[in-house]
């Protein structure tokens, strides 16, 4: 969500994923995906910043979340090991069909 103002001064969040377009007319009025218009107080260059900084703030997050490269390197070469001593099927003389 970002923060705009509407033309008669009050805040308003908005889902930036839902804006269409960004026009000057001279007003800054968005379009929505539903076809609703907003007239805002901010230049069309300040919505895009907001936009900007809002989806960097979400992939900030989500890459704090992430594991480290060295985690999935560990997880990696454990999973190899797994595959490596795992039983093998073949040569038993048995077939196994898949599970349903």
């Amino acid at each position: 969500m970002i923060e705009l103002t509407r033309l008669n001064g009050s805040p308003m969040l908005l889902n930036s994923d839902l804006i269409k377009t960004v026009d000057a007319s001279p007003d800054t009025m968005l379009t929505l995906i539903n076809g609703e218009k907003l007239i805002v107080r901010e230049e069309p260059a300040e919505v895009v910043e907001h936009v900007l900084a809002y989806r960097a703030r979400l992939l900030a997050m989500v890459a704090r979340r992430l594991p480290s490269l060295g985690d999935l390197q560990q997880v990696a070469s454990l999973s190899s090991l797994d595959h490596a001593t795992a039983p093998s099927s073949q040569g038993s003389g048995q077939s196994q069909k898949p599970a349903r």
